[in-house]
């Protein structure tokens, strides 16, 4: 196997990379996460936390308040976060629905020391993301408000409560959930993924456009072809992985080990990258090639996932620099798994060389 074969190999398909416009898509999305990334992680964090927004909400909300007045009101009239209206019920019920109040709060007349539980009921609007800012809002000024009543019905107590001391919220565990769980391993793994389907399309189009008979004449073998696509489609990952992690950087996120991680996202896409190729040169169709590889993939990270010393959780620890010297095992395992593939591709390939030669 000739180097200078490779490279010419590897030459012919960047440039034929560079009219693949679903390649070029998807690296311009990469780009934008993380050219964006403190702007997005405020947008996607509310998907799976909605509640997370309410830090950042610096907005007076309208609520309407049925009822007697109360502590309760009190409370929501010195809050800085709502401009409350009194009504009636049926009147702010109305309003919600027109979308003209964010939330409306009834509270019956029930007198604070009387025996009966005061129920107090908070009319929003379903599955609205403003109403799950407001809830968290109010939470607060419902929780002080149990607190007043608690002390007024303090005599019925017949058993001390047990007091509870939890130490103090450091705050902004959102952000590191979502950057370091969630935004640099997707970031650094995006490009193996998208390599490892690449490397299908290259594999296949050879067969499909008939140009394997013609490329296999010149002095280039066919392992030459196959590893010269696959060192294409390798180069990509640590190169666009590096640009990510720089602009995250310059988003002002703090990263650690930062060569370590392009160390363990080259090798573990050397995985990804031979398993795209040995699909490829099974089906050297591309739709079936690529429904089988897509299957076999998500098989591949679930059981990785499910190993604690899994690649993401790696990098997660290597990005906030908490990884231990297991990172060498990881690696070396790692390093195994693609020396056992890389050699299977080559025989592999010799294999359908010697076939395609003979008959």
């Amino acid at each position: 196997m000739k180097a200078k074969h490779l490279s010419i190999i590897a030459k012919k398909e960047f440039r034929g990379l560079l009219s693949e416009r679903t390649i070029l898509l998807a690296i311009l999305l990469q780009l934008f996460v993380a050219l964006f990334s403190s702007f997005l992680m405020v947008g996607l964090t509310s998907m799976y936390d909605p509640t997370s927004l309410s830090k950042y909400s610096r907005f007076k909300y309208n609520i309407g308040y049925a009822g007697d007045e109360s502590d309760l009101s009190r409370y929501l009239y010195a809050s800085p976060d709502f401009r409350v209206f009194q009504m009636d019920l049926s009147t702010g019920v109305t309003a919600l629905k027109e979308r003209k109040l964010a939330a409306v709060i009834w509270v019956p007349d029930t007198a604070p020391d009387a025996d009966d539980p005061i129920k107090i009921t908070l009319y929003t609007l379903q599955n609205d993301l403003q109403s799950a800012i407001v809830d968290v809002k109010l939470k607060d000024i419902f929780l002080r408000y149990e607190k007043d009543l608690r002390e007024v019905r303090v005599d019925r107590l017949n058993e001390q409560p047990l007091p509870l001391r939890f130490p103090p919220a450091s705050g902004g565990g959102d952000f590191y959930e979502f950057v370091y769980g969630l935004l640099i391993p997707l970031l650094v793994f995006m490009p193996a993924i998208i390599a490892s389907a690449l490397v299908i399309d290259l594999i296949t189009e050879e067969y499909q456009h008939d140009t394997l008979e013609t490329l296999v004449s010149t002095p280039v073998t066919f392992s030459e072809m196959v590893w010269g696509k696959v060192l294409a489609c390798e180069v990509l990952v640590p190169a666009q992985a590096a640009v990510w992690l720089v602009l995250l950087m310059i988003n002002g996120i703090a990263i650690e080990n930062a060569g370590l991680i392009l160390l363990h996202v080259t090798i573990s896409s050397f995985v990804l990258v031979l398993l795209g190729a040995l699909t490829a040169l099974h089906y050297r169709e591309r739709t079936a090639a690529q429904f089988i590889f897509s299957t076999a993939l998500v098989v591949v990270i679930l059981f990785a996932l499910s190993l604690p010393a899994n690649p993401m959780n790696l990098l997660t620890r290597l990005a906030v620099g908490t990884a231990g010297t297991e990172q060498w095992a990881v690696l070396a395992a790692v390093l195994a798994v693609a020396a056992l593939l890389g050699y299977a591709t080559q025989k592999y390939a010799e294999r359908i060389s010697r076939i395609s030669y003979t008959g």
